[in-house]
C-alpha cells in the first residue's frame, strides 16, 4: 500500500486503498467479470503474478475483494464485496475520461494483442452470428510468429473461447490486420470499413460473417464516448 496521506479527507483516504499501481486496472478486471486468479492475469498481462497476489490480498484486507470457494472442483475465486461492486461507477467515470480526454496516438502506443483478444472475446456479440459453431481466425501480419495468430471460437450455445494455438477447427472467417487500426477498430477510433477502405484490414471467407463484423466484434464499453480534446 502506499504511504498514508495523513488526511482525514475521503478523497485521499479512498486514494490510499484505490492508487497503487495497477488497482484500478485490475479492479476492472473484477467488475468485468473475472473471478480466477488465470483469468485475472490474462486481463492484466504486464502485471507480474506475485503483485497481482499483493494486490489481490491488500483488496481483500480492505474489504473490497473476498476469496470464494468454487462448487465442484473447490478451487477458490475472487469476488467484489458490496464496498467494492460499489466502484463500478468510479471505474467507469474513469474509463469514460480517459475515452475523452487522453489523446488517441498516446492511447495507441500501448498495444498489446494478448489484451486486445482477450477484450475481444468477452465483448463480442454473438446475437448476429449463425446458429452453428463460428470460427475466426485473426493474423496480424505486423507481428512475430508467436502472437501473430488468433482464433475466436463462437458455440452455438453462444459460448466464446479465445485461443493462440491452432484449435483444428475449420475457419469460417479470415481477419488478415495489423495491431494498431484492430485496436483503433475496438476502441471505437475508426471502423471495419474505414480501415478495410484504408487496405489496413481485409477479410476473407463467410460474406455474410465479414459483412456483420462491425456488428458482432463488440467494442470496448468506452467506444461510444467521442474524444473531446482539440485537435
Amino acid at each position: 500500500m502506499t504511504a498514508s496521506y495523513k488526511q482525514f479527507c475521503p478523497v485521499a483516504m479512498a486514494a490510499e486503498i484505490l492508487c497503487t499501481r495497477w488497482t484500478m486496472v485490475l479492479l476492472r478486471e473484477l467488475l468485468a467479470g473475472s473471478t480466477r486468479f488465470n483469468e485475472l492475469r490474462r486481463g492484466v498481462p504486464r502485471m507480474s503474478p506475485a503483485l497481482l497476489s499483493r494486490r489481490l490480498k491488500e483488496l481483500e484486507a480492505a474489504g473490497i475483494v473476498e476469496q470464494v470457494q468454487r462448487d465442484g472442483d473447490g478451487a477458490n475465486e475472487y469476488r467484489l464485496t458490496e464496498p467494492g461492486r460499489d466502484l463500478r461507477p468510479v471505474i467507469e467515470t474513469f474509463g469514460i475520461w480517459g475515452q475523452r480526454w487522453v489523446d488517441a496516438d498516446l492511447s495507441l502506443e500501448n498495444l498489446d494483442p494478448s489484451l486486445l483478444m482477450w477484450d475481444m472475446r468477452r465483448s463480442l456479440n454473438t446475437s448476429p452470428l449463425p446458429n452453428a459453431r463460428s470460427v475466426v481466425q485473426f493474423i496480424y501480419s505486423d507481428l512475430p510468429a508467436s502472437q501473430k495468430y488468433w482464433w475466436l471460437i463462437v458455440e452455438p450455445d453462444g459460448e466464446v473461447d479465445l485461443c493462440s494455438v491452432d484449435p483444428g477447427f475449420e475457419i469460417d472467417l479470415y481477419v488478415t490486420t495489423h495491431l494498431r487500426p484492430m485496436t483503433a477498430i475496438w476502441m471505437g477510433l475508426s471502423t471495419v470499413k474505414a480501415e478495410q477502405k484504408n487496405g489496413c484490414l481485409h477479410l476473407d471467407g463467410d460474406a455474410d460473417l465479414a459483412e456483420r463484423m462491425q456488428t458482432w466484434l463488440g467494442l470496448s464499453p468506452f467506444a461510444a464516448e467521442a474524444k473531446r480534446i482539440p485537435n
